[in-house]
């Protein structure tokens, strides 16, 4: 990627309005996805057909003509999809040339077991290659997430410490991190976790070098404005929220609570889509979820 492409990438994660899709289901939520999709497991026999149907799936949404960089600014793909073609090219070429759509990549490998209410990101063998790969395709940034469940500052303070850690490696390899650091909505102590982990946030940014950015990835908060803070800080290019379980509608009432914040949506995004719709049905569905959370994501 040269230069003008990646300021131009930048600017439009810095400023344009719209959302980023998250269409990076990895192998343990493959299946789900595809169930939600109107694919049970009978409709696979192995890894590699699962594998396949997701990627069908996968573009058939990217490929739809709802789904251009006028509402939809960035989507993160699975390593899997990345280095899979969509109509001939690699998929986040694609996404950029025909659809305007900055391409990021799912980089973590899963979580690691809970420990002080928290779970960490597995280990990342073979990140700088990775990484080298990514760039070779024109990736942009990078996302990994870890999971907080309980307000416990221990187990808060881990998370954003090796989060920030990766981050750097990222920052270094040229491409711009997503920091993930959910809060399961089903948290007894949801509020309360947000608020240590927006406290911590902010702490850890403050140590990066003036010339850094990340975005962060957060789950929409109990506390309206709670991230304002963040959207405000000289070291985070941009703050986005997942939907973290819950549905679309309840999802976009939220982030409209939130200004500022946009969305980067995975299972609320393909609600209500299926395989066994005619593409003129699909189209519909899909553009109907697109403006909604467009229009949450710009309020």
């Amino acid at each position: 990627m040269d230069a003008q492409q990646h300021d131009k990438m930048r600017e439009r994660m810095r400023s344009a309005p719209g959302f980023i899709a998250a269409l990076d289901q990895s192998g343990g939520s493959t299946p789900k996805a595809l169930a939600l999709y109107g694919l049970d497991a009978s409709s696979w026999s192995s890894d590699e057909q699962m594998y396949d149907l997701i990627h069908q799936m996968r573009s058939r949404i990217i490929t739809s003509p709802a789904f251009t960089g006028d509402r939809v600014l960035a989507a993160i793909l699975f390593e899997m999809t990345m280095d899979r073609q969509v109509e001939g090219k690699g998929s986040a070429e694609y996404l950029w040339q025909d659809k305007q759509v900055v391409p990021f990549l799912k980089i973590d490998k899963g979580l690691a077991e809970s420990a002080d209410g928290a779970q960490l990101m597995k280990p990342i063998p073979g990140l700088d290659a990775l990484l080298g790969r990514a760039l070779g395709h024109g990736v942009f940034g990078t996302k990994m997430r870890s999971v907080i469940a309980l307000a416990d500052p221990v187990g808060i303070r881990a998370v954003v410490e090796q989060q920030l850690t990766v981050a750097r490696e990222v920052l270094a390899a040229g491409l711009v991190p997503i920091i993930e650091p959910e809060v399961d909505i089903h948290s007894p102590q949801k509020a309360a976790a947000e608020e240590l982990l927006t406290e911590q946030l902010l702490t850890a940014l403050s140590e990066l070098d003036e010339r850094q950015q990340v975005m962060l990835k957060l789950t929409l908060p109990e506390q309206d404005g709670l991230y304002g803070p963040l959207l405000a800080h000289a070291r985070v290019l941009r703050v986005v929220a997942l939907s973290g379980g819950y549905s679309r509608d309840q999802a976009d009432a939220r982030l409209t609570r939130n200004p500022g914040v946009i969305a980067s949506f995975s299972r609320a995004l393909t609600e209500g889509l299926s395989a066994q719709q005619s593409p003129a049905e699909f189209d519909r569905v899909l553009d109907a979820s697109i403006q909604s959370i467009y229009d949450a994501s710009v309020t």
